[in-house]
């Protein structure tokens, strides 16, 4: 069964487009990683951005938590959150791709 990770991440105003540039960044470390199979990096408002990424198992997971953009994350997060960013794992019930 394929699971995922969603991820609220609230900026600071100020660091809105920081924030922005790094989720659209993300996407050249995250093609280095074969056990995560989708990944979408999203704005919801002004500060609030989110991650959805999905994988074929807990390894893949966890070595997604592991990696790169979970350390970058982790950096911004000492200047450029208005907090932590909150981290929920999610079952999938049905999944839909091209």
């Amino acid at each position: 069964m394929p699971i995922g990770l969603l991820v609220r991440i609230e900026a600071k105003p100020e660091y809105a487009d920081q924030v922005e540039s790094a989720l659209r960044g993300a996407r050249q470390l995250v093609d280095q990683e074969p056990a995560t199979v989708t990944w979408f990096a999203f704005r919801q408002s002004a500060t609030v951005f989110g991650i959805f990424d999905t994988f074929d198992d807990e390894r893949g997971r966890e070595a997604h938590l592991g990696g790169q953009v979970a350390a970058a994350l982790g950096e911004l997060a000492k200047t450029a959150l208005a907090s932590a960013p909150v981290i929920s794992e999610v079952d999938l019930l049905g999944v839909k791709v091209p």
